[in-house]
């Protein structure tokens, strides 16, 4: 029998990972999409434009974590802010909407993400931003710290939304556009316009993304840089898109707000790509105190580490965030889900415990 070290959360402090932060303003952006902006904490909250931050609350009696974009810009705007959509049904993205108000304290995990991009003065680059509803969120960021950092680039939008009032951003978008004029344009889409919209309508196709790419994309001038958010549909047909142009993958960049673990991993299962499962110990080392537990078969590292009281970080349990990331020092697991991933992590050992299973003994994982 080996020995089992529990930390209880009552017991537990958080780690450098997680802030308190005060709301300072919330901002109704469309019927159903609210934008919540913070006060700068000390020390000076750090972060990149494009990642996104992990808020925790306590709903009802429990512990809710959600992953929300930051659409500010690090190097434009004082306040840090991410904005929430409701989802039908969602049980946090209703009470971001309906409960928070200026001066209430939240706390947070800080910022993480591979959304992102650098930025040099002497760039000279075109941004080509594919985004369909709140999807326009993490673009956002990274299309302000563009157009402030690089006086040589230039950032085109094709921004699907459902009709004009649902169109997030829609005034500063503007406000952009004519700040940057010549260096930002802004192509919309609307799936249900109303009978006085002149612009693109239906569902985005091949054939929209095409045309717009041949009336503002100029080969040889810029470097291309194509950034991709959104629903899953509207992703699928983008990517698939621009493969078919021959755009190279290292100039494409996709965040994915959904995404079916249970489904991803019965395919793998069907396809004989993953282990048996089965009872195995593992160690867990969380800001340089180890504990060691077993991971039943069927579960995850993570969600066995959360039944035995382990404090590990974790935000949206389906391998798109990277909150979970740990380093695999032994052994070997089968992640279901790598997409938070960079190819550089994966190649430096790193996993994401609330997507990977134990696939043999020995397994040794350090979490920082």
């Amino acid at each position: 029998m080996f020995n089992l070290f529990k930390k209880k959360k009552e017991e537990n402090t958080k780690g450098d990972q997680y802030l308190s932060i005060k709301v300072r303003e919330v901002v109704k952006e469309t019927p159903d999409t609210v934008t919540i902006f913070f006060e700068q904490p000390e020390p000076y909250l750090d972060y990149k434009a494009g990642q996104y931050m992990t808020v925790i609350l306590d709903i009802n009696g429990k512990e809710e974590r959600r992953s929300y974009s930051l659409c500010t810009s690090p190097f434009v705007d004082p306040f840090p802010g991410i904005t929430v959509k409701r989802v039908k049904g969602g049980l946090v993205s209703n009470y971001l909407n309906d409960q928070i108000r200026p001066g209430k304290t939240i706390e947070i995990m800080k910022p993480l993400g591979n959304f992102t991009s650098e930025y040099h003065s002497q760039n000279k680059r075109h941004f080509v931003m594919i985004a369909g509803g709140s999807g326009i969120t993490p673009i956002m960021g990274i299309s302000k710290s563009v157009l402030v950092n690089e006086p040589g680039s230039m950032v085109t939008l094709l921004y699907c939304s459902r009709s004009e009032e649902q169109i997030i951003f829609r005034e500063e978008l503007e406000k952009l556009e004519e700040k940057y004029e010549g260096r930002f344009m802004v192509i919309h889409n609307l799936s249900q316009p109303s009978g006085n919209w002149t612009g693109l309508q239906g569902r985005l196709d091949a054939s929209k993304i095409k045309d717009v790419l041949d009336s503002t994309v100029t080969s040889g001038l810029l470097t291309n840089r194509f950034y991709v958010c959104g629903p899953e549909g509207l992703m699928d047909t983008a990517l698939q898109t621009l493969e078919s142009l021959g755009v190279p993958n290292d100039q494409v960049f996709e965040e994915s707000f959904y995404n079916d673990l249970e489904a991803k991993e019965k395919e793998l299962k069907e396809a004989g790509k993953l282990s048996p499962e089965l009872t195995r110990e593992v160690e867990v080392t969380v800001e340089g105190e180890t504990f060691t537990f077993e991971v039943p078969a069927g579960k995850t590292i993570l969600e066995a580490g959360l039944d035995e009281d382990v404090d590990m970080p974790y935000s949206c349990q389906s391998g798109l965030c990277t909150a979970c990331r740990g380093r695999l020092i032994s052994g070997k697991v089968d992640m279901i889900e790598d997409a938070g991933l960079s190819p550089g992590e994966i190649a430096e050992g790193y996993i994401l415990c609330c997507s990977s299973k134990p696939a043999s003994s020995d397994i040794k994982i350090i979490i920082e």
